[in-house]
């Protein structure tokens, strides 16, 4: 569906470098440093917040990431992930006009205020809500109050909705969003690679253990306790946790000779996925998993957890995709670890399916979901004019 390059504005609650906000920020980074490279020209709006810990810059900074311009509004305040940018409306007010609106993230000042800003001005947007848009885990009754009220017009006013899986298009129906106006637009995997595993010694791993690695946010409905519960009956195994901690308090309870917390780092951690024997994604719900690809592509055998939107990139032979809950995770865990045939299949299989999902495919269809919500808002705007 080619055509002339696009104007492109992403709004945001957090951006690159704020890998603490786990898995969207680096999608979002992949993606329109894609965009860039087909020759459109994208902007991103988005808060200061770098982690859940350290105090947001309360000026507006501005920086170029990859041919990305990225604007960091002063944020004063924030609640969580939730960053107060009070200077967001003139922003918008001062910003060139797009052809179009990225909306991405749900239930959050930037992309709210940005999203009525699009209605408002006419501008046709598109609505990702990054697996959030099915209340669950805390406050749930608070969620579905706002989603009536304060957040309704979000997906309504949305000309497009692009989900990263079918799993997350099964909420967004269920939330009464058309069928017709949903995209599965997907994740790309990062290319294969090959480099060093990490250092077994400095990570106070004896030669020959087995590792069993996650990565992602130490948070509630991750599955991690599911994975300490595997280790009681690995007694040889060690388990390798990447990530922030998310406020839930869960890192608080991790611990003990065989268990070893690593802070999050600046992008993939891909010397830890080499060096693991298996990468475990065991969450109870999950829009995509980017973990699972990132290990893919380090040909690291994998476990999923079928609720995880990932699971379905993988064909028969390319992972392992399990039931979620203690019993069928150890299962898997066991077979892996004992049979070291099955890891050199899965490993391949792992190879291939990043093989087949790139990122420049996913960019494509990006590209052909933006061009559809332009042509949408054209021709309304034609019948309201001519009438019909």
């Amino acid at each position: 569906m080619a055509g002339q390059p696009l104007r492109i504005l992403f709004a945001s609650p957090a951006w690159w470098p704020a890998t603490s906000f786990g898995g969207p920020v680096a999608v979002g980074r992949e993606l329109t440093a894609r965009l860039v490279a087909r020759g459109h020209a994208v902007s991103v709006l988005t808060t200061a917040l770098v982690d859940l810990h350290a105090a947001p810059a309360r000026r507006t900074r501005e920086a170029s990431d990859g041919g990305v311009r990225v604007r960091y509004l002063a944020t004063p305040l924030r609640y969580r992930w939730m960053g107060i940018t009070p200077t967001l409306p003139l922003e918008l007010l001062r910003a060139r006009r797009p052809d179009v609106l990225h909306v991405f993230g749900f239930r959050d000042p930037v992309t709210t205020g940005a999203a009525a800003w699009a209605r408002l001005r006419r501008v046709p947007y598109v609505f990702e809500p990054l697996g959030m848009f099915r209340p669950r885990l805390r406050k749930v009754a608070l969620k579905r109050l706002l989603d009536s009220t304060v957040y309704r017009g979000i997906a309504q006013g949305a000309a497009a909705v692009v989900v990263s899986s079918e799993l997350e298009r099964d909420d967004v129906i269920a939330g009464g969003v058309d069928r017709e106006r949903i995209h599965v637009r997907g994740n790309g995997f990062p290319a294969p690679y090959d480099v060093e595993p990490a250092d077994r010694a400095e990570l106070g791993i004896p030669e020959g253990a087995p590792v069993v690695l996650y990565v992602g946010r130490l948070a509630a409905g991750k599955g991690i306790e599911h994975l300490l519960a595997a280790l009681r009956v690995l007694p040889d195994a060690h388990l390798v946790l990447v990530g922030p901690d998310d406020g839930h308090g869960v890192a608080r309870s991790l611990g003990g000779e065989r268990v070893h917390v690593l802070p999050p780092t600046d992008g993939p951690p891909l010397r830890l996925y080499r060096l693991a024997d298996v990468l475990a994604l065991p969450s109870q719900g999950e829009s995509f998993g980017l973990a699972a690809a990132e290990a893919a592509a380090a040909g690291t055998p994998v476990v999923v957890s079928e609720r995880c939107g990932v699971a379905a990139c993988f064909r028969e032979g390319e992972a392992l995709v399990v039931p979620y809950g203690e019993a069928a995770l150890t299962a898997a865990l066991e077979r892996v670890l004992a049979d070291g045939e099955l890891r050199r299949r899965l490993a391949a299989g792992a190879l291939e399916a990043a093989r087949r999902s790139s990122w420049e495919a996913v960019a494509e269809r990006q590209e052909q979901v933006y061009r559809l919500a332009v042509a949408s808002r054209t021709a309304a705007s034609r019948f309201s004019t001519d009438g019909p």
